[in-house]
């Protein structure tokens, strides 16, 4: 089992590993997989990607990252096409390093996107129908029957004034008995969780949202910024998109 870290610590940007195993790539134009025995790498999933980086040898060697996936226990690190993957063994002798500056934006759009589902579930009660993320930008679908631009301008306030309250991010992980027992803690219209995850992973915006994630989200709202709703559209009679995107200082 490759040992995440992310999960636990969402600001630490590189590790000693070793590799454990290599895999073929699955199809032409992808590049080989490397399993590693500990990473930093978010595997991707719940609408946030996967995180990129650089696995390092102690002899100045250096592989592309381009992408992390989950298989089974393992988390398999995918470099770039063509290239010859690091050998197998010898314990700590990598280090796996983070693109950071792409997964501190992902992190703070995360978050920001949990704000929005907040605000949303606390003023109108709607459940999240889908959702998706880039660094710096994403959108979420709610079970809204109508909406319209004075009602998308009230959201948007309510959740910058959230944003800038300073309220903490907290990361717990609960037996699924005990954490079902929270009610309303998931907010999608279908329970993603599949029955045989028996740790529930949760994320709560302090005073503002609590639910079961999966993903890295930075440490106080403070850190997110603010947010500029870019659009909102209806995908069906009760399935309305809002877009949001990060305002970053000038």
């Amino acid at each position: 089992m490759s040992e995440n870290i992310c999960y636990t610590d969402a600001y630490l940007r590189t590790v000693a590993a070793s590799v454990r195993g290599v895999q073929p790539a699955e199809e032409e134009g992808k590049g080989t997989l490397v399993v590693l025995d500990r990473t930093v790498l978010y595997p991707g999933g719940g609408g946030q990607p996967a995180d990129r980086g650089v696995i390092r040898a102690s002899d100045g060697r250096t592989w592309v990252v381009v992408s992390a996936r989950k298989v089974g226990d393992d988390i398999v690190h995918e470099l770039e096409p063509g290239a010859i993957p690091p050998d197998v063994g010898t314990a700590g002798s990598y280090e796996v390093d983070l693109d950071w500056e792409r997964r501190y934006r992902l992190m703070r759009t995360h978050t920001a996107l949990h704000a929005l589902c907040g605000v949303v579930w606390r003023d109108h009660g709607a459940l999240v129908t889908g959702g998706n993320m880039e660094p710096g930008k994403g959108r979420m679908d709610f079970e809204f029957e109508t909406m319209s631009g004075d009602l998308v301008a009230e959201i948007e306030a309510k959740v910058n004034v959230e944003l800038s309250s300073a309220r903490a991010i907290r990361i717990d992980f609960l037996p699924r008995d005990a954490a079902f027992a929270i009610p309303d803690l998931i907010r999608t219209k279908i329970n993603l969780l599949p029955p045989g995850i028996e740790v529930i992973r949760t994320v709560e915006i302090v005073g503002l949202d609590l639910q079961a994630d999966g993903g890295t989200h930075v440490a106080s709202t403070t850190e997110v910024g603010a947010i500029r709703v870019t659009g909102y559209e209806s995908k069906g009679r009760i399935n309305k998109r809002i877009r949001m995107e990060l305002v970053d200082p000038a």
